[in-house]
């Protein structure tokens, strides 16, 4: 691709996005947000999902405008093949113009074509500097609906959305742990207070109940805080 200078009215409209993304406060209100800037920046961008690369690099859909995004990018996954896994893990951009003549994915392209009348998309890398973060996935109801200005808009999108989803995700897992450790520090105190023992012999029996009953201490400290019954 050449050098595309985007309009002046896009560039407002982009620093716009970039600032209601960093507004939301958590991982899925900010995707939620992301998939609906897309429709709404991307002219003939019917429907938008965004795909998350776990840990075990599984993938999923945890936002998308509708059922049609849904199911395009769950029939990308259960059938290990189509534009969005190919922009995750080879191309930083992925543009199909008429998915009923794609002979890229042959199993799911005509599916979606017939299925779920998509006739094109547009699909970019969403990572950061440190690690990446998923796909967006921009599907259109036209043939040949995304062009080279539209790919240049789709990449300074998801350059901003990555940043925020990878940001919001870091601050999620902060007020998780922070959770966490607040739920096994009243099961500590309640088995102190209930058997005079002290914080370490504590933590020792609601580790000891996890290992045997095979299941999280997060969830047996949560079950008795709750529950008030002692484990075991």
């Amino acid at each position: 691709m050449g050098e595309v200078n985007l309009p002046a009215d896009l560039h407002t409209q982009l620093a716009q996005a970039s600032r209601e993304l960093h507004a939301e406060p958590d991982t899925q209100r900010t995707m939620e947000r992301s998939v609906l800037l897309a429709t709404e920046l991307i002219p003939n961008c019917d429907h938008a999902g965004i795909s998350i690369v776990h840990r075990n690099r599984t993938i999923d859909t945890p936002a998308a405008t509708d059922e049609v995004a849904r199911r395009g990018d769950e029939l990308q996954y259960a059938l290990d093949e189509g534009p969005c896994l190919d922009a995750i893990w080879h191309y930083d951009t992925v543009i199909s113009a008429n998915l009923a003549e794609e002979d890229r994915w042959i199993r799911w392209a005509p599916r979606v074509a017939a299925e779920l009348n998509v006739r094109s998309m547009l699909c970019l890398r969403l990572f950061t500097s440190a690690e990446l973060v998923g796909g967006l996935n921009l599907y259109s109801k036209q043939i040949d609906a995304f062009d080279e200005d539209d790919a240049y808009t789709g990449t300074y999108l998801a350059a901003q959305i990555a940043v925020a989803v990878a940001e919001t995700q870091q601050v999620d897992g902060l007020r998780i742990a922070a959770l966490n450790r607040a739920i096994i520090g009243q099961a500590q105190g309640i088995l102190m207070e209930r058997f005079t023992i002290d914080p370490e012999q504590a933590f020792n029996v609601l580790r000891r109940v996890s290992q045997d009953n095979n299941t999280k201490l997060i969830r047996v400290a949560d079950e008795l805080v709750r529950t008030r019954r002692t484990p075991g």
